[in-house]
């Protein structure tokens, strides 16, 4: 359970992920199975990896490209939004210009095989 809190972004440290090119700038507050961020891609910035896991990634500023391993690329702007539980794409970002992202993603995004 996670009780009532804000989160003052300013005073979280970013650090730096090199991509293929470019390079993202992450603040990140982990709490007990969820993880959330703020994320800045530069101009020109192509993630190093195809990822699996699931998010919730919404555009705050400028905008990007989500590229599937099946060829498909979708183009999110600010104030649009993408969801996907893990392991149900192969997905990376690629920004021309740059784009200020927050990131959700957690427990709750497992995909979960059979019934409960």
């Amino acid at each position: 359970m996670i009780p009532f809190q804000t989160i003052d972004w300013t005073s979280i440290k970013k650090t730096e992920h090199k991509g293929e090119t470019g390079v993202a700038h992450w603040q990140t507050v982990q709490l007990d199975g969820l993880r959330i961020r703020l994320v800045e891609y530069s101009g020109g910035y192509l993630a190093d990896h195809w990822c699996q896991k699931g998010h919730i990634v919404h555009c705050l500023e400028g905008e990007f490209i989500s590229e599937l391993s099946s060829g498909e690329k979708f183009k999110l702007s600010k104030g649009e939004t993408y969801v996907v539980s893990d392991d149900l794409s192969s997905h990376r970002s690629v920004s021309e210009k740059g784009v200020k992202l927050l990131i959700v993603d957690g427990d709750f995004l497992k995909s979960y095989q059979g019934t409960r």
